[in-house]
């Protein structure tokens, strides 16, 4: 090194690869307990692997899905609240794979910021197999992108990707005939679509999400 002579390296333009992989290491037990049938979890390689034939299918077709929460991550970043919205994620993917019929296999996500906060990293990450065991679908992978400049800071995006497999003739949608029974389930909330208009509203309305919501009897 040349004397006085300052260098540039990685960590100094923004991105921690050691904070990346300790991450890695701190939220490995909870990815494990995601587990399933196929899946042979060891997170941190390029690539995860899931054994199909484990299942016994007999004649399966797979069945992928990709999707984000939408500005709801908005609403989560402003109220420091992320025990939830990994749940979320998984369950936007997980919902378009059952409606066909496919039973979710495994699942990846996709962590973007312009810093990383490991606190919060693990409390979605961790919300993420939560939201995974619930839908006995194995977190096999996913990537922690650190892109300085990129990112507000305090802000990140989240996207995850799910597969499952359905026998080919129990593949839906069928076609719909006189006297099947149609079963309608009471939706629990908004979840995670329209949030655009959704944040119009409570911005517009001023009110506070910490209040008393006039519909139920849990705040907003």
């Amino acid at each position: 090194m040349v004397k006085g002579k300052k260098y540039q390296t990685y960590a100094s333009s923004g991105v921690d690869i050691d904070k990346a992989n300790q991450l890695i290491d701190e939220v490995r037990p909870v990815i494990n307990k995601t587990k399933r049938l196929g899946a042979d979890i060891d997170i941190g390689g390029f690539g995860g692997i899931f054994d199909i034939k484990a299942l016994n299918y007999e004649d399966p077709l797979i069945v992928s899905s990709t999707d984000g929460v939408g500005t709801k991550l908005l609403l989560a970043i402003e109220n420091n609240e992320f025990k939830t919205i990994g749940i979320d994620l998984v369950a936007m993917c997980v919902n378009d794979l059952i409606v066909q019929g496919a039973e979710p296999l495994f699942f990846l996500d996709y962590f973007a910021t312009g810093s990383l906060s490991k606190d919060i990293a693990k409390m979605v990450i961790s919300s993420i197999a939560e939201g995974c065991l619930e839908s006995n679908c194995a977190l096999i992978g996913g990537e922690t992108a650190e892109m300085p400049d990129f990112y507000e800071d305090n802000h990140f995006d989240l996207a995850g990707f799910c597969v499952g497999a359905v026998e080919r003739k129990k593949l839906l949608p069928k076609i719909v005939s006189v006297n099947d029974e149609i079963i309608g389930i009471k939706s629990s909330g908004i979840h995670s679509n329209g949030y655009s208009l959704v944040r119009k509203l409570i911005n517009k309305s001023k009110v506070s999400l910490s209040s008393k919501s006039s519909f139920s009897n849990s705040t907003y």
